[in-house]
């Protein structure tokens, strides 16, 4: 199922829960509903592992093999279960699709395909590290601002700062008393 199929913003569809009973709605994080048994509620998000090979490859539109195949070479890499067996996110299926488009409508290769995949993963870790970054500087300009507060905070009022006297380049004339 695409994008246009679904009709909502969710591209593999309400697969996540999306418009589900009991699954999470859209600006909500979870069910605050009370667990008889206990347990924590489960968030689900993009990057939750939920569906098996069989459901990622028919949500993605591919073979099973052909999942193993990209799994093997690295282009998509699921998480497993104590048991080995792959478990694909939203976010797997939409790069499955997207390795899909890259070798059939662009003619790329799989090692091109690979290559791309980790120059955005490099991309995205970059923007991450320089978002810390920025949020380093400007804590760091506001604990600035504020020991220069404090500093002036502590001058003494009595005194009064020296200003220089201009010096002119005047003529005057002196004449002595007589």
């Amino acid at each position: 199922m695409n994008q246009d199929q679904t009709g909502s913003g969710n591209p593999i569809g309400p697969g996540l829960g999306e418009g589900l009973p009991g699954g999470p709605r859209p600006g909500r994080a979870s069910s605050s509903r009370a667990n008889p048994a206990g347990r924590t509620n489960y968030v689900l998000t993009e990057d939750t592992p939920v569906y098996v090979i069989s459901v990622a490859a028919e949500l993605s539109g591919l073979h099973p093999q052909t999942l193993r195949q990209y799994d093997r070479l690295g282009l998509v890499c699921p998480d497993r279960t104590a048991g080995r067996g792959r478990r694909y996110s939203a976010r797997d299926i939409q790069q499955l699709r997207d390795v899909q488009r890259l070798s059939q409508d662009e003619g790329i290769n799989l090692a091109g395909i690979k290559r791309i995949i980790e120059l955005e993963n490099q991309v995205t870790a970059l923007q991450s590290r320089i978002a810390e970054l920025v949020g380093s500087l400007e804590d760091a300009a506001i604990t600035l601002q504020q020991r220069e507060a404090a500093v002036h905070a502590s001058y003494r009022r009595d005194l009064v700062p020296y200003q220089q006297v201009q010096q002119s380049s005047a003529l005057v004339v002196w004449r002595p008393k007589r």
